[in-house]
């Protein structure tokens, strides 16, 4: 078995024009200071990686890993979560996911898709040039307007939309592959992996391929009631990525999954920072032990309740708690011994 590495927490979440939280250097001190091991890195953020140089300089790598060396971290994963989204998007969401493209693209829905369909291939090379061997992202979705099937979905859309969700994909696959880099969908509501199902179609029409695996998050199974711990005996061999996050759910006579449009405080289902919600963390730990997942355990920050520093200092000791440092022994090898067949014949007495 395998012992869980971290504390790692997701940068993302944390970016200000306020120092630490505007430099490199500034947030890689401040997560160390905190205990963290690791960090995760959004590479929408130019000023914790360049892209473009990263994917094309070996240097340039070498010398930013060792600055987050120097400070006592590794990098668990790049993050194109942003950029993952933009590889497919319906149209009836181009306005809203266009706030993440760059100016050159907006308003042109297939300029859109190339870039982020090269942009998510640069951070492979990027991946690989690192030393990684994970990449997290979104998968984008084409057909998550018809999750709830009201109007009726005509046939062959699931499967249409699927196949053209793995022509866009597979290019970028084979392309990590290429790196030695597994890509990691974060199964995530208004993405169309977003559930055991839905990542089964996809592994399906790319012929099951080698580099398409998971980003395991909890918290996006609390709030669609999937069971997240049974999830981990059906996928285990898929899960390469893994955010610590929590959320609660909590029906009421007024609203439930959908959360009537409500802000995140007053929703049925909300996220929460780590060990203030529902999940069962120490289930999580155990099963992703039990079954030698070699992922780094990644704190990612949402909560719609405590503030980002606060959720920050709590969870690395969170985390460290829930680790399980894997044994090398058996508690019963006292009562071993070596292989005596005829001492074996008189127990089962032939």
């Amino acid at each position: 078995m395998n012992t869980i590495k971290g504390p790692a927490i997701f940068l993302a979440q944390f970016v200000d024009k306020k120092a630490p939280f505007n430099t490199l250097d500034g947030m890689c001190k401040w997560a160390a200071d905190l205990g963290y091991k690791g960090i995760q890195i959004p590479t929408w953020e130019s000023f914790l990686i360049d892209l473009d140089k990263a994917a094309e300089s070996q240097v340039y790598c070498d010398e930013l890993k060792g600055k987050i060396n120097s400070y006592g971290l590794e990098i668990t994963e790049l993050s194109t979560h942003l950029q993952g989204q933009l590889v497919a998007v319906n149209p009836a969401y181009d306005t809203m996911f266009d706030g993440f493209a760059p100016d050159f693209v907006k308003n042109n829905p297939k300029a859109r898709t190339k870039w982020a369909i090269d942009t998510v291939k640069k951070a492979g090379t990027a991946s690989g040039r690192l030393g990684l061997k994970s990449h997290a992202t979104f998968s984008g979705a084409l057909l998550w307007h018809t999750m709830y099937p009201w109007p009726q979905r005509p046939p062959g859309l699931v499967e249409m939309g699927f196949e053209e969700l793995a022509k866009r994909w597979l290019p970028i696959l084979n392309h990590f592959d290429e790196q030695g880099v597994d890509v990691c969908y974060e199964i995530h509501p208004g993405e169309d992996l977003h559930d055991g199902v839905s990542f089964e179609r996809f592994l399906k029409v790319t012929n099951n391929h080698k580099r398409a695996h998971m980003l395991y998050d909890p918290s996006h199974f609390v709030l669609q009631h999937l069971d997240y711990l049974t999830f981990i005996d059906h996928y285990h061999e898929f899960i390469k990525a893994f955010h610590v996050k929590d959320a609660e759910f909590n029906p009421t006579g007024k609203q439930g999954v959908y959360g009537g449009y409500s802000d995140w405080i007053d929703r049925a289902g909300r996220f929460r920072s780590p060990g203030d919600g529902q999940v069962d963390f120490k289930g999580i730990f155990s099963k992703l032990t039990q079954y030698n997942c070699n992922v780094w355990a990644v704190m990612e920050w949402e909560c719609c309740m405590k503030s980002p520093e606060q959720g920050a200092k709590e969870g690395a000791p969170f985390i460290q708690k829930h680790i399980i440092e894997a044994t090398k022994k058996t508690f019963d090898d006292f009562a071993g011994a070596s292989i005596d067949n005829e001492v074996l014949k008189k127990i089962l007495g032939i």
